[in-house]
């Protein structure tokens, strides 16, 4: 129905207005895309830490100065060179499909043996309260995120009425069967208890399973977690035009479910989500700008880093789970509301693709529960900064989009040429449209 790029941010301004769409492009900058890019890099942390502290929870600051780390050899990889960052997803992403493949294959085969005491009884002790369970659905649906991901550059793709719901029909269940099967095999050699309790599931896992060789799965889980977080930054080119033709290549050569974990690895779907704001008047030309010497998106690449190392700083997995699935189902379940109030307000509109008004009402309902229930069942403090970060770009769009204050003129235009000298960018030759 609308084949703009830039995923939530088209359906929310044609259904909405410009202040819905806005505070999405907002919270993609400030807090979900970070808050995702965060949780990865702390697992990719807590994974390797894991196979140097045996049998105890490694520090608190190892674990965070090791996923600063790791953030900041993203950043860098990708600032500097496209090619670096393409051998790096490229390598990364094969080191991923080989752990999972092993894993998989392990448990089979322990079943085959008759290991199924752990699946007896397996829900006892469950709880069933409404905030755990919607917790619990945060949890799980972090893991399958990502359906949403090809709407970022609709624009790119070729064919988006067949080839968008083929990625999603295909991609998801492929990830769903993939998920279930490991966590299968988990259970064959792990009790629900010593699951919950093992800092890092795959290396416990590989420790009854494949020693003496059991180093190799916290060495290929941290290759699948850094090159998740790596992503598709490589697929930045020397402009605007230069940029839609290699995410176009990069839609054509992985579908959206080629990276089982993709969301905190996209930085160029965070840039393309700037570019489609920008012509729009929502977003800071100067995170738009392109390197001139290494034709990368280096000022996004660098607000993105900084932002990520301040989450993880106070942050822990659970934490930013929390923070990232709230905000995200709030906006999800808000685009779905612009479905419904443009099946009667835009009747008008080509529909190539279109489902019963039950689904999408279906879907809103839970996003709703998703949103409300953790808060009354049980609220965190996490809910609340999020709703604040949230609600603070309204001061910026009063300031900067609505009213255009001069005085908010005068600074950011000074701001934005001395970080075009001191980092060397320049504006795309054209803006996509």
């Amino acid at each position: 129905m609308i084949t703009k790029s830039g995923a939530e941010y088209p359906y929310l301004m044609e259904a909405f207005g410009p202040i819905p769409a806005y505070l999405f492009s907002w919270t993609s900058m400030i807090v979900m895309k970070p808050s995702s890019f965060a949780i990865i890099c702390l697992s990719f942390s807590e994974y390797v830490c894991a196979a140097f502290y045996p049998g105890c929870q490694p520090p608190t600051v190892v674990v965070k100065c090791l996923a600063a780390a790791a953030i900041w050899l993203i950043t860098i990889v990708n600032a500097l060179s496209v090619r670096l960052g393409s051998y790096v997803q490229n390598v990364f992403t094969a080191a991923k499909l080989v752990i999972v493949a092993v894993i998989i294959i392990s448990g089979i085969v322990f079943l085959a043996q008759g290991n199924t005491k752990n699946f007896e009884n397996s829900f006892s002790g469950t709880q069933t309260s409404v905030g755990a369970i919607s917790l619990a659905f945060y949890n799980g649906l972090w893991a399958y995120d990502g359906w949403n991901q090809l709407n970022y550059i609709t624009e790119e793709l070729r064919n988006p009425y067949r080839n968008l719901p083929l990625a999603i029909i295909v991609g998801i269940p492929l990830v769903m069967v993939c998920y279930i099967l490991m966590n299968i095999a988990y259970f064959t050699v792990m009790t629900p208890t010593e699951l919950l309790q093992s800092q890092a599931v795959a290396v416990t896992f590989g420790d009854r399973v494949l020693y003496p060789a059991s180093w190799v799965v916290p060495l290929f889980v941290a290759f699948s977690t850094i090159g998740a977080a790596n992503g598709t930054c490589f697929t930045a080119g020397s402009s605007t035009s230069g940029l839609c033709g290699s995410l176009e290549r990069w839609s054509h050569k992985l579908p959206a479910w080629a990276d089982f974990k993709p969301q905190p690895s996209e930085l160029i779907l965070l840039c393309r989500l700037i570019y489609v704001a920008g012509r729009e008047g929502h977003m800071l030309k100067v995170l738009s700008y392109v390197s001139v010497r290494r034709l990368t998106p280096a000022p996004a690449l660098i607000f993105y880093g900084l932002i990520t190392t301040i989450y993880i700083i106070p942050g822990d997995i659970n934490s930013l789970v929390n923070y990232f699935s709230f905000a995200s189902w709030l906006f999800y379940g808000m685009t779905i509301l612009g479905l419904i109030v443009m099946r009667f307000t835009k009747k008008d509109l080509e529909r190539p693709i279109k489902v019963p008004l039950a689904v999408p009402v279906l879907v809103v309902l839970l996003s709703v529960f998703l949103v409300l229930a953790p808060i009354i069942g049980q609220p965190e403090w996490e809910y609340l900064y999020c709703a604040l970060f949230i609600l603070s770009g309204l001061i910026f769009y009063l300031l900067f989009v609505h009213y255009k204050f001069s005085w908010a003129q005068k600074i950011s235009r000074p701001v934005t040429m001395h970080l075009q000298m001191l980092m060397e960018v320049v504006p795309p030759e054209k803006d996509p449209e």
